[in-house]
C-alpha cells in the first residue's frame, strides 16, 4: 500500500480542484466517501463483483462509496503492490465533485466556464509520473503484468481491461492533441489491444489513426491511468474534436496542468500521472478483440480492432491503479457523463437555443445508459412551441443522444417512470403530442440486428390545460400523519412524488370551504347549501359550473 495516501490529509483540507489522484483519495477518505478493503481480492473474479454490488444492490447513491482495494491478487496467485481505485471518479455525483473541489450543484457551471475559458498547460522537464521507467528488455519479461489490471465482466470478457483510462493522441497535421477513454484489452506483456470508436462523431483517436494510416505511419498514444481527476474527466466528455482538453482540464481546475514529455513517443502526459503507457498503433492492420462488457449494457462481441506495442511504461514510485465501474446502467461511467451532460443540455436550451420555460433536462440512466432517452421538465404555461423546439434541441445537440425525448410539467419528477408513465396516460394526445423523425444514426449499442439508421421520438407531455387537483390528501395531512408514522416505529419511508394532493388548475373557492368544513365536521353546513341549489332538467353527473352558466354560487 502506497503510504503516500496517509500523507495527504493537510492537502485534503486545501480548496481547489485536487492536482493529483491521491489527493482526491485523501479527499474522499477525509469526508468518509472511501472504503479501503484490505483482505485478500482477486482481480480477476472479485474486485468487480464486489464493486458491482453498489449499483445492483439498491443502494441510493448517496450510499456509494469508493472502494480502495490494497491487497489485490490474481488467479495465478501474483500479488500486487499497487493498489486499486475503483468508483473513486463517479460511483456518486458527490464523488465526483469532490474531484472537482466544487459542490454537486456548480459542476454545470464548472464545465461551462471551463469550455468557454480553457487554461493552457505548462510544460515541465521533471515528472513524478516518469520516477519508474520500464522499457526495452525489461518490458519484455515483464511489461503488463506488472499492473493490477482487473477482469470487468468476469465469465464473458475475454482478458483483463484498461478502462478507465485516458488516451492521448495526436492530429499529425495541426498538432493538437485529443484525450479520449477508451478500452483496452491486455495482449502480451508490450501489446494491447484498443478500441476507438469509429461510427459517427466517434473518438478523435479514431480520426487521428485515419491520418496517420493514409501517411502509411503508426500512430503515437499514450494511456494514462490515474491523474487528477478534473483531467480524467475530460475523456468521456464530448468536446470538439480540436479543442485541446488538457486546456479545458486546465479550466476545471482553475490553474495550468502541468504536463511532460513522453520518454518514447511525441505527446504530452500530466506529470503528476500515476501510470503511463506509451506505444505506437499499428496503422496497417487490426487484430480481434473482444468480447467485453461494454457502457450499453451488453457484452460487445469480437471486433477487429487495433494493435498498440508498447514502447514504455512510466510510473510513480508508488502508484495509484485506478479502474472503472461501466457496463450496465447505472454504474460509474454514466454518472461520470450525466453529472456533466444534463447540466451541459440545459445551458444549451436556455443560452445557445433561448427555449423558454425549461427548467431540467434529466438523461434517463438505469438500463437505458443516458443516450438513448432525455426528459426535458417545462415550468407550466410554457408556449407549446417553445416546448417543441426544447424537444428538437435535445434531439439533434448530439448525435448519439436523444432517441427518445419527452416533455413534461413542472409537477413531473422526470427520475420517476410512474409519474412519466401518467403525464403520459393524461397529457399527451398522441394525433398530436408525438413526432416521429427517420434518418437517426444508431450510435453506441449492441450490433447484434441493427441497422445503421434509426428514428428520433418526440413526445409533448406537458399539462396543457386546467385539470382538476390530484387525488392525495393535501400535504398538511400527509406531513401530518408521517409523524404519527414514525411515532409508531412503523417500517422506514421513502416517499416518492406525487405523496400529497396539490392544484392542477381546475378548481373552485367553494369547494375549497366544502373541503375544510369536511375535515372539522361541518359537512352538514355543506349538505344545506347543496340542497339549495337543487335544480331540474340536469341528468346525472352534468357539472355544476356548466349547468350554473360557469359561476358559483
Amino acid at each position: 500500500m502506497s503510504s503516500s495516501l496517509h500523507d495527504l490529509s493537510q492537502a485534503a483540507a486545501t480548496g481547489g480542484a485536487p492536482r493529483d489522484l491521491q489527493e482526491h483519495i485523501a479527499r474522499l477518505e477525509a469526508k468518509g466517501l472511501l472504503t479501503r478493503i484490505e483482505r485478500p481480492i482477486n482481480k480477476d473474479t472479485e474486485l468487480h463483483p464486489l464493486a458491482r454490488w453498489q449499483f445492483q444492490g439498491g443502494l441510493h447513491e448517496d450510499q456509494r462509496r469508493a472502494f480502495l482495494f490494497t491487497n489485490v491478487v490474481d488467479g495465478d496467485g501474483q500479488t500486487y503492490d499497487i493498489p486499486v481505485l475503483i468508483g473513486g471518479l463517479a460511483a456518486s455525483p458527490e464523488i465526483y465533485a469532490t474531484g472537482l473541489g466544487l459542490p454537486v450543484e456548480q459542476i454545470g457551471r464548472a464545465w461551462t466556464e471551463a469550455i468557454a475559458e480553457p487554461v493552457p498547460p505548462v510544460m515541465v522537464s521533471h515528472a513524478r509520473c516518469q520516477e519508474v521507467v520500464i522499457s526495452g528488455d525489461a518490458l519484455k519479461e515483464k511489461g503488463l503484468s506488472r499492473l493490477p489490471v482487473p477482469v470487468s465482466t468476469p465469465g464473458f470478457d475475454a482478458a483483463p481491461y484498461l478502462t478507465a483510462t485516458l488516451c492521448v493522441t495526436k492530429d499529425p497535421e495541426s498538432g493538437v492533441q485529443n484525450m479520449g477513454t477508451y478500452r483496452a484489452a491486455l495482449k502480451s506483456e508490450n501489446r494491447l489491444g484498443v478500441r476507438m470508436a469509429s461510427r459517427l462523431s466517434g473518438a478523435g483517436g479514431y480520426l487521428h489513426w485515419e491520418k496517420y494510416r493514409a501517411r502509411g505511419q503508426q500512430m503515437p498514444c499514450a494511456i494514462v491511468l490515474g491523474c487528477a481527476p478534473a483531467v480524467l474527466f475530460t475523456g468521456p466528455q464530448k468536446l470538439q474534436i480540436d479543442q485541446d482538453e488538457m486546456a479545458v482540464a486546465g479550466g476545471l481546475m482553475r490553474a495550468p496542468v502541468e504536463v511532460v514529455r513522453c520518454k518514447t513517443i511525441d505527446l504530452v502526459v500530466p506529470a503528476d500521472a500515476e501510470i503511463v503507457i506509451e506505444g505506437l498503433i499499428d496503422t496497417d492492420a487490426l487484430e480481434p478483440e473482444g468480447p467485453f462488457g461494454e457502457s450499453h449494457g451488453h457484452i460487445a462481441l469480437e471486433d477487429y480492432n487495433m494493435s498498440m506495442h508498447v514502447t514504455a511504461i512510466t510510473m510513480k514510485k508508488k502508484p495509484v491503479f485506478v479502474s472503472i465501474i461501466s457496463q450496465v446502467t447505472p454504474s460509474e461511467s454514466s454518472v461520470l457523463k450525466k453529472v456533466a451532460y444534463e447540466p451541459l443540455y440545459l445551458e444549451h436550451l436556455r443560452k445557445a437555443m433561448g427555449v423558454r420555460g425549461i427548467e431540467r433536462v434529466v438523461m434517463h440512466e438505469p438500463l437505458t445508459n443516458l443516450r438513448k432517452v432525455i426528459f426535458l421538465q417545462f415550468a407550466r404555461g410554457t408556449p407549446q412551441a417553445e416546448v417543441w423546439r426544447g424537444l428538437q434541441g435535445a434531439a439533434t445537440l448530439q448525435a448519439q443522444c436523444g432517441k427518445l425525448v419527452i416533455a413534461v410539467s413542472e409537477d413531473i419528477n422526470p427520475e420517476n417512470a410512474d409519474a412519466i408513465f401518467w403525464s403520459l396516460a393524461y397529457r399527451a394526445d398522441f394525433t398530436h403530442d408525438l413526432h416521429v423523425t427517420p434518418y437517426r444514426a444508431s450510435g453506441h449499442g449492441p450490433k447484434s440486428g441493427r441497422a445503421p439508421l434509426e428514428s428520433t421520438l418526440l413526445i409533448d407531455a406537458t399539462l396543457k390545460h386546467a385539470m382538476p387537483p390530484l387525488a392525495l390528501p393535501k400535504e398538511q395531512y400527509m406531513s401530518a400523519a408521517r409523524k404519527i408514522w414514525e411515532e409508531l416505529e412503523l417500517p422506514a419511508l421513502t416517499p416518492q412524488p406525487p405523496w400529497h394532493g396539490y392544484h392542477l388548475g381546475d378548481w373552485d373557492k367553494r369547494w375549497d370551504e366544502y373541503a375544510e368544513a369536511a375535515t372539522s365536521g361541518g359537512w352538514r353546513e355543506t349538505g344545506e347549501r347543496t340542497w339549495a341549489n337543487r335544480r331540474g332538467g340536469v341528468k346525472p353527473e352534468t357539472p355544476v359550473r356548466e349547468a350554473s352558466g360557469g359561476h358559483s354560487e
